[in-house]
């Protein structure tokens, strides 16, 4: 395990953690709300990094990044963008797959709306949100995070605690082992209550990008997704018929937590066809991690 420094958008310094071969083709893992690298221990420490180099980072203002209060350096999409383009840029990951985790589908697409699909062979939603307005609340945002979103983003240190601990139980379908819940609440407790506040602090609307997309997309969405609902991923699959389709049934927000195996066997596949088709794509012919394909 290597742990890097980057400088993001407007030199805020991002904490970056990568795994597995450093000359294959790369895998950026990117967290949700509250969250922190520490979510994908199921894939870094899988059989994913054999084969491919696996890079998660803290989103600024979580985990071990740079966490400023002023709600200005969450509220910009450009500052997202710039912060995995420059993820991408100072590690020289090339061209990776993308695999964006609930909030983080808002920063994917800010990304390719500033910065397009040139360094990117692929994106694997999951459980992810693409829009957030008034309509979106209770239609393709779900009671799992409106019920606990006032307590979690307050300054009442007790109802920030039960707000958090009730937000990540509700993230699955199936009782975590009481380690990984343990730790899992310690990392939500992580990001102050005003940076969970800030994050909130915007209305997305991503539809244009959706649209737009020419790399290929795994929709990867548990069937008893509270947090961000089904409803969500069929709206995605809509705008994007060409994406491939993965519902988990008794799942919740976190395929990646409840189903690792299948989890982490689908994105090997789904990633290996995304670096072939990027390869093909760029009409490169020297490329030294040919033998994964």
């Amino acid at each position: 395990m290597k742990v890097h420094n980057v400088t993001g958008g407007a030199g805020l310094r991002l904490h970056v953690r990568e795994w597995g071969k450093e000359d294959a083709p790369s895998i950026l893992f990117i967290h949700g709300w509250s969250q922190n690298h520490l979510c994908w221990k199921n894939q870094y420490e899988s059989t994913l990094a054999e084969d491919f180099r696996l890079v998660a980072l803290d989103l600024r203002g979580h985990g071990m990044s740079d966490a400023p209060l002023e709600a200005e350096h969450y509220t910009e999409p450009q500052l997202w963008a710039d912060d995995i383009a420059a993820v991408i840029d100072q590690l020289d990951l090339g061209s990776p797959v993308l695999v964006g985790w609930s909030y983080a589908g808002f920063i994917i697409c800010d990304y390719l709306r500033a910065h397009g699909i040139a360094h990117v062979a692929g994106i694997n939603f999951v459980g992810a949100a693409t829009t957030m307005n008034k309509a979106a609340l209770g239609t393709l945002i779900g009671p799992g995070f409106l019920d606990h979103v006032i307590g979690a983003t307050g300054e009442d240190l007790p109802g920030n605690i039960e707000a958090i601990r009730n937000f990540v139980r509700g993230c699955t379908y199936s009782q975590l082992p009481s380690e990984v819940f343990e730790t899992a609440i310690c990392w939500n407790m992580a990001v102050p209550a005003k940076i969970r506040a800030a994050l909130l602090a915007r209305e997305v609307d991503s539809d244009d990008v959706l649209t737009a997309l020419a790399v290929p997309v795994l929709v990867t969405h548990g069937q008893e997704d509270t947090v961000i609902l089904p409803a969500m991923g069929r709206h995605l699959l809509a705008l994007y018929p060409q994406a491939t389709a993965s519902w988990y049934a008794a799942t919740g927000h976190a395929p990646f937590l409840e189903y690792p195996g299948r989890f982490n066997s689908e994105l090997y596949r789904f990633a290996c066809d995304a670096v072939e088709l990027s390869i093909r794509r760029m009409s490169i012919g020297q490329v030294t991690h040919k033998s994964l394909f």
